[in-house]
């Protein structure tokens, strides 16, 4: 569910007209629903047991007023980086509920982390497990640590973003999971905690998960025989959204949460969850106008001014994301368009064959569910600054990241001495 809806023939973000928030704000610009938000936070947090660490991962959409919007309803942040590190921080998420994921911390990112006391640090090698205990011994501290296991299972997802099995490059191999624990054991600085796991993200079935999530039930007796205190589970995120009006439905996080209560059963353990997609993907729409309609040898061409420097998934995944017209023009016909932007690059297209209303210069689109992995993962590819976002509240809106202007965004660059 999300909060874009149509009233007399205008799309709106809960009661704001985004035609007329676009003749403010300027296009292209991102904008995210906190209706959306708060909601799905809420109905994903109450899945699970009273205590459970829900922790937004930070990579899906990190807009500080995103961020602090579900800092407020308690929820904490799964970081990757000191810079989602120290945006968590800012935006109001207390460090004892951060977790620290990523294959290749670096030693100041290690001492950021130890420094602000965060929740726990989830190590994915030996040679961080080693880093991490130096960095933590010499600042006199002693790190909390997760140990991610790869359980090489198949998410059933795309490929590449696809986490859990033996090829990837992600977490310490099944097989070697009790040997690296000991070793965990007897380093100075650091403390084992738990266990953690993730297998990848926009993941539809349920099927995966238990399987992996019934190795990690099994390692944690495991390891708990070996004489370690397992207290933590945490189960990374990964549950899916549909994109396609057509496509089934993911499981819901309420029956999510069942099978994890059911594989969880007697162990005593406390959970950690990482959910970013399923709460921020379907709060966020990307308005563009069109600049041309384009009639080529076979197709027309609907030329927008968001192009892939500014959402990247379509290029890089094949994703499909539902477009929609702003306010289409009553009573014309539908045709159809393939909806492109204007970067040089053939993959610049976000979609072939979109029936819509009749189009033309000036135009609004929609392009939908772009609220996870939309702006974050944006460039300036071309010289064109990315687009701004747009924070809409019941029938409040707020610029909370602002439009880079091209003379701004020119002087981030500097000549050598011997050039100016």
């Amino acid at each position: 569910m999300n909060h874009f809806a149509y009233r007399n023939g205008r799309l709106q973000a809960e009661e704001i007209d985004l035609a007329a928030l676009a003749a403010q704000v300027g296009t292209p610009f991102y904008c995210y629903s906190t209706a959306t938000l708060e909601r799905h936070y809420r109905v994903f947090s109450e899945a699970f047991p009273p205590g459970s660490l829900i922790a937004f991962s930070v990579k899906a959409n990190g807009n500080l007023a995103v961020l602090a919007t579900l800092a407020r309803l308690g929820a904490g942040a799964d970081v990757v980086s000191g810079g989602e590190l120290k945006k968590a921080l800012a935006a109001g998420v207390p460090a004892d509920r951060i977790v620290f994921s990523g294959v290749g911390k670096t030693r100041a990112e290690l001492e950021l982390g130890v420094r602000a006391g965060i929740h726990q640090f989830n190590v994915e090698s030996e040679p961080e497990l080693e880093l991490l205990s130096e960095v933590a011994s010499a600042l006199g501290e002693t790190a909390p640590v997760t140990i991610r296991i790869n359980p090489d299972v198949h998410a059933r997802t795309h490929e590449k973003i696809a986490t859990g099995t033996a090829e990837t490059k992600f977490g310490v191999p099944w097989r070697r999971s009790r040997e690296v624990y000991a070793q965990a054991a007897s380093l100075p600085g650091v403390k084992v905690v738990g266990v953690d796991v993730h297998i990848g993200s926009q993941i539809t079935e349920l099927e995966p998960f238990e399987e992996a999530f019934v190795r990690v039930a099994e390692l944690i007796a495991q390891l708990r025989d070996d004489g370690h205190d397992i207290a933590r589970a945490d189960l990374g995120g990964g549950l899916g959204v549909p994109y396609r009006k057509k496509d089934p439905e993911p499981p819901d996080p309420k029956r999510y949460g069942e099978m994890i209560a059911r594989l969880t059963r007697g162990l005593n353990i406390s959970l950690i969850l990482e959910p970013g997609r399923l709460i921020a993907a379907n709060a966020g729409a990307l308005i563009a106008q069109v600049i041309y309609v384009k009639q080529g040898e076979s197709k027309q061409f609907a030329i927008l001014d968001a192009g892939m420097n500014d959402l990247l998934r379509p290029a890089l995944y094949g994703a499909h994301h539902e477009i929609v017209s702003v306010a289409p023009s009553s009573g014309l016909p539908t045709q159809a368009y393939d909806i492109v932007g204007p970067v040089c690059e053939t993959s610049d297209i976000f979609g072939r064959d979109y029936h819509l209303p009749q189009l033309k210069s000036g135009d609004l689109v929609a392009i939908k569910t772009v609220g996870a992995y939309g702006a974050v993962m944006a460039s300036a590819y071309n010289a064109r600054p990315p687009a701004p976002e747009v924070l809409v509240k019941g029938d409040r809106w707020s610029v909370v990241r602002p439009r880079m202007s091209d003379d701004e965004f020119i002087g981030l660059d500097r000549l050598s001495p011997w050039l100016s």
